[in-house]
Parts: structure tokens; C-alpha cells; sequence
């Protein structure tokens, strides 16, 4: 024990001591200096508004703040392509030079989605399966067909489509609904200012026919007379196929008569 205290009265020890206390504060400066720099302490910026600029313009302020970019894109229906709706981290926030900043961007190509299957479904139905695919209805179509307001066929480009052929987010699409009907039934023509056999060629190219004929007594003489009533009349719209339309025939009335142009002697 006594050695050792005589050891550290040596000058050697006294060396040894200093040696190592410059190279712990010569480590420690080095230390201190190197996460200074690594951690770029005091060197700080605020965050930009990116939101709602084009990532075109987003790009631009980014590079010349000295900060790096991460782009992520999604698509939203009736969105301008390339809008930046998000960004990450906030704006104001202070971040260090060279900072990742993720912009969130909308993209121009929609993605696909197998197309749902509607058909035979209610207007109502299909009208909510479509928005929930993210899809719209272009036009709809009727034809004759004893169920109203379902659907009957679905076209897609002006062709048919079927369920799960893959279509564009936000593709428009035409619907063929059914009128309620039926194929043995039409509109009903109207006859007024027919003659007796206008009405009958009138109504056979229909499918129907023609029932009594009366007279509104201007006249009983069908030839040189017209239809001036008939029964049921258009405001039924439409009548089964085989039906009898029941007519008035009247005095036909007299064409207007247009006065000649008069000229003057000079």
C-alpha cells in the first residue's frame, strides 16, 4: 500500500494523470462538436404551406427550402389531378434542413374496380350500389316491360356490361329500366283531323282497332268528314294492344283563306 502512495507522488503519474484529463476533455469536445453537427443544432425551418398548391408548386418551394420529398397518391372523384391535400409534418412546424416532407397528391389515372352486379335491382338500388362503388349514372333508358323502374340491362361506353369486368373509378353508366307496360300495350294515337280511313290505317299499324263512330251533328256523311273526337282520348296514354278507340266525326273545318297581295297602279 505504501508503494502506491509513493507512486502517485512520482512525477510519471503526475504525466500519466494529465494525459488522460487532455484526452477526456479533447474526447469530449469531439463528442460535443460531432453531435452538434450530426444533430444540426440551432439550424431549423419552418414548414411551408403545401396544402392545396399543385405538386408541381409544392416541388419547387421544397427544393429551394433544402428539404427532401416522399410523394404518396390516392384518387378522389371530381378532384384536380396533381393537388396536394395532405402533408406531413405540418405547416409551421420547425424541422432541420434536408428534413423528409410526405406529401399526399391526387392522381390523374383512376384505378379499376370490378363492376357490381345491378341488374334486375330497383332504380333506388342500383342508384346506391353505383355511388358506392364510386361510380355515376350517365342516362337511363325505359322500354317496355312489366317491371317499373328495375333495372333491365346496364351499358358502359355505349356497350353492355356485365358484373365484374373491371371499369374506371368514376366511369359514367347508362341504365335500361323497364316502363311498367309491358309489350301488349302502346300509346294511344291521336286521330283528330282524320278522316274515317286515316284512323283506321292509323290504328291497325298499333294493333288496334276502330269501334263505333258517332256523329256530332254537323254532319252524317262520314266522307268529307274528320275526326273530332275519340274516346279514350290521349290523356290515357296508353291502351292494350286490341283495343277499340271510338271516334266523332265532324265537319271538317275550312282552311284559312290568305288574301292576295294587292298592288297599285303608279
Amino acid at each position: 500500500m505504501s508503494k502506491f502512495f509513493l507512486y502517485l507522488r512520482t512525477s510519471s503519474f503526475r504525466k500519466n494523470l494529465i494525459a488522460g484529463l487532455i484526452f477526456i476533455v479533447v474526447l469530449f469536445i469531439v463528442v460535443y462538436l460531432g453531435l452538434k453537427m450530426y444533430t444540426k443544432h440551432g439550424d431549423s425551418q419552418e414548414v411551408p404551406l403545401l396544402k392545396g398548391l399543385h405538386v408541381s408548386e409544392a416541388l419547387d418551394i421544397i427544393d429551394r427550402a433544402g428539404l427532401e420529398v416522399e410523394i404518396d397518391s390516392i384518387y378522389q372523384m371530381d378532384a384536380k389531378p396533381g393537388l396536394v391535400i395532405d402533408q406531413d409534418p405540418d405547416p409551421k412546424a420547425h424541422v432541420k434542413s434536408g428534413r423528409t416532407i410526405y406529401l399526399t397528391i391526387i392522381t390523374q389515372s383512376a384505378p379499376e374496380i370490378a363492376f357490381p352486379d345491378i341488374v334486375d335491382k330497383t332504380y333506388i338500388e342500383a342508384s346506391a350500389i353505383l355511388k358506392n362503388h364510386s361510380l355515376k349514372i350517365a342516362d337511363t333508358v325505359y322500354m317496355n316491360d312489366i317491371a317499373r323502374d328495375v333495372v333491365l340491362d346496364v351499358k358502359f361506353a355505349g356497350q353492355p356490361i356485365r358484373q365484374g369486368r373491371m371499369v374506371p373509378k368514376g366511369s359514367k353508366i347508362s341504365l335500361v329500366l323497364g316502363n311498367g307496360r309491358g309489350d301488349s300495350e302502346v300509346n294511344i294515337p291521336n286521330l283528330v283531323g282524320f278522316n274515317i280511313d286515316e284512323a283506321k290505317f292509323a290504328l291497325a299499324g298499333l294493333g288496334l282497332v276502330l269501334g263505333s263512330v258517332d256523329f256530332d251533328g254537323t254532319t252524317t256523311d262520314s266522307l268529307g268528314s274528320v275526326v273530332v273526337k275519340q274516346s279514350p282520348d290521349t290523356a290515357a296514354k296508353i291502351i292494350s294492344i286490341g283495343s277499340a278507340i271510338h271516334v266523332t266525326l265532324g265537319k271538317q273545318a275550312p282552311a284559312p283563306v290568305t288574301p292576295e297581295p294587292t298592288t297599285q297602279n303608279p
